[in-house]
Formats: structure tokens, sequence, C-alpha cells
């Protein structure tokens, strides 16, 4: 069997991570967000492409390319969950599983980032843990994969 693909995408203003808001996002980069996801990959015996836009139209067609390529999604869609319903209406268009990734808990800081739109397509969120919570999306969408590969 080929290897899984995982998609891991990036949203606005994390290629600053490290540099902005320590306080709240933590000292690690995105260099060091994406080393611990090809770790966790390898662990895990599937393949990734891990990539950072600040811009929503290129987001939203990233997404697409996933439909023919990818077995799954993890995003941290940043700031756009809160407000891209385009990212919304890509995630659910491309019917693959998807995970939601946060770095901080949103659900303790401002109330417009309680809600996300990009939650609805996904099927499970990850936010609160620092930057492990990306290694456990992948661990969660793995184990997703094989089960579904497994029916």
């Amino acid at each position: 069997m080929k290897r899984p693909l995982i998609v891991v995408l990036n949203g606005p203003n994390l290629n600053m991570l490290g540099m902005r808001q320590p306080e709240v996002y933590g000292r690690a980069t995105l260099d060091d967000v994406e080393q611990i996801c090809i770790q966790a990959a390898e662990r895990l015996d599937v393949g990734i492409d891990f990539r950072q836009t600040n811009g929503e139209g290129e987001l939203v067609s990233w997404v697409h390319e996933c439909r023919n390529r990818a077995q799954g999604i993890v995003i941290n869609p940043a700031a756009y969950g809160h407000t891209s319903i385009a990212l919304l209406d890509a995630l659910l268009a491309v019917e693959l599983p998807v995970i939601e990734v946060h770095i901080s808990n949103i659900h303790r800081r401002e109330e417009f980032r309680h809600h996300t739109y990009c939650s609805r397509a996904a099927a499970g969120v990850i936010c609160g843990l620092g930057v492990r919570g990306y290694a456990l999306a992948l661990q969660a969408m793995t184990d997703m994969i094989l089960d579904e590969n497994d029916r």
C-alpha cells in the first residue's frame, strides 16, 4: 500500500511564530513546527506536505489541490478560521478528512476567536496544546485514514 499523504496547511502570520506574541504562541518557530511534523510523519509512516501562506486565495487553492493527491488535511487556518467562508467551502468541497489545529486555546481568548468556520468541516479540533497539537493531529489523522482503509 502506498504511504498516505497528509497535507499540513498553515494560514496567516504563522510565519511569525517565535517572534509574535510568544506569551500566547510560545517561542517555537514555524521551522520548528515543520520539524515536529516531519518527525511525527516518519514515526507514523506517512508522507507530509507542509505549507504556509498569508493569502486566503492561495490557501483555498491549496485545499483544492488536496482533492486528488492527499488522504487528509491538517490545517491551522489562523485568523481565516474566524472569517473565511471561502475556506470552509473549500474544505467541504474536497471531501477529505480534516483536523483543525490552533496553537493557543481560542476559547480563552477574545470572544471573536471562539468560533471558527473551519470547525464545521473538521472531524476534530485541537487547540491550546501549543505546537505539540500538530503531532497529535497527525496521529489522529493517520488513525482516521487507516480506519477508513480497513473498511
